[in-house]
């Protein structure tokens, strides 16, 4: 488990630190702009430059996930990026849901393999007031 675990954890921070880097660097085509909402998504994401936030975050967590190190905030930070990147391919443009997914399933290896890291968000506690 623990090679299934390295191999997504590298995996994951490559398409994350690329693709991050593609934000800042425009090296990779990514196509045209889509047409209609999903589109207009786009557009307000660039012309407001919200995108460079979201591509500032994909590579801090895909070099903190290269390097090793702070694992589980790179995965705190991915985890939302991931979140709205499912969430654009399932209501705006479905076309590229395979690579989200793709993404999705690695995310959840990395995360499997640190969960003793988030064992504290999964415990129920009572709030006592004094």
């Amino acid at each position: 488990m623990k090679i299934i675990v390295l191999i997504a954890r590298v995996l994951l921070g490559l398409v994350f630190l690329v693709f991050g880097l593609n934000g800042f660097l425009n090296f990779l085509s990514l196509g045209p702009m889509p047409s209609g909402l999903a589109g207009q998504f786009m557009g307000a994401l660039f012309v407001s430059h919200y995108y460079w936030v979201i591509a500032a975050l994909q590579v801090v967590g895909g070099a903190l996930l290269l390097v090793n190190r702070f694992v589980p905030l790179a995965l705190v930070l991915l985890g939302p990026v991931i979140v709205n990147i499912i969430c654009y391919h399932v209501f705006l443009n479905p076309s590229g849901a395979v690579p989200a997914a793709v993404v999705t399933v690695l995310w959840l290896i990395v995360f499997y393999g640190n969960r003793q890291n988030f064992s504290g968000i999964f415990v129920q506690r009572s709030v006592i007031a004094n």
